[in-house]
């Protein structure tokens, strides 16, 4: 699986930025989009994507294939999300690693899977059929957990190197998800790092998280703690340069934050890996 090694940090496309974006035209790699919030058949959403599209790179990130979830995948959403891969000349397309919907009700969230080898089987085969028909690369994103499965016979990154060896797509390495499941789990993030195959990784995401008394959030509203950057740091020893992503999606503030909060890991990237358009 071929990695796109020269994209460097890019930000999430959100609301509140639109207009210092459009505006002042600032200096980003890349910006990532939710796809679902494009997959709208016209309207003001897709007039303001195409003119961050004259300007910018444009990655999609979708929330609602639910590789894991028991059905067939949702061949309307998956026309829908072909047509906004055809406007925005994305390179590989991203989802999770979850389940999140039944019998057609979608519960608009990304649970955990059961870490067995049935699950990988399946959820493996959906993600060849998106791809197939998708007709680029596929990443899947590892999620942050609050709840285990009793039937699980491996560990999580143990799973994930299964399912993305079966279905012989891409990891979207959430470094900011291992940190959270490995406190609310009791497990070393270290290990999970160490463990996952390097050339699988295409994509990283970072983020903040919120910490209660029994558990923490991947709740994206702070800035990247510096164990966190410790992770990301190994992650980029490990897997070379790799395109790298911030999340903020809630208690957002101003744009210069959030860029300068991304471009922080540029400290862990080899100069020759950093690009400017």
């Amino acid at each position: 699986m071929r990695k796109h090694t020269n994209f460097g940090i890019g930000v999430g496309l959100r609301v509140p930025h639109l207009s210092h974006i459009l505006e002042r035209k600032p200096v980003v790699d890349w910006f990532e989009i939710i796809s679902e919030n494009y997959m709208t058949g016209g309207g003001r959403p897709l007039a303001v994507l195409d003119r961050i599209l004259e300007q910018y790179r444009v990655i999609q990130h979708g929330v609602s294939l639910y590789f894991g979830s028991s059905g067939p995948l949702n061949r309307t959403h998956l026309r829908d999300l072909k047509q906004l891969i055809k406007r925005t000349r994305t390179p590989w397309v991203t989802d999770h690693l979850c389940w999140g919907s039944i019998d057609g009700r979608y519960t608009h969230d990304l649970l955990p899977m059961p870490y067995t080898m049935e699950a990988a089987r399946h959820t493996a085969r959906k993600i060849r059929q998106a791809q197939d028909f998708l007709e680029v690369p596929v990443a899947v994103e590892n999620v942050s957990s609050y709840a285990a499965f009793h039937i699980s016979r491996m560990s999580e990154w143990e799973f994930l190197n299964e399912v993305v060896e079966q279905a012989d797509c891409g990891i979207l390495l959430d470094v900011n998800n291992v940190y959270v499941s490995s406190r609310n789990h009791d497990f070393d993030p270290r290990l999970y790092i160490n463990a996952i195959e390097p050339q699988r990784v295409m994509q990283i995401h970072l983020a903040g998280h919120s910490r209660f008394e029994k558990y923490i959030l991947d709740s994206h509203d702070h800035p990247v703690i510096e164990p966190v950057w410790q992770l990301y740091q190994l992650a980029i020893e490990r897997c070379g340069p790799t395109p790298t992503l911030l999340e903020w999606d809630d208690r957002i503030p101003s744009f210069e934050e959030v860029h300068t909060e991304a471009l922080k890991a540029a400290r862990y990237m080899p100069e020759s890996a950093m690009v400017r358009q």
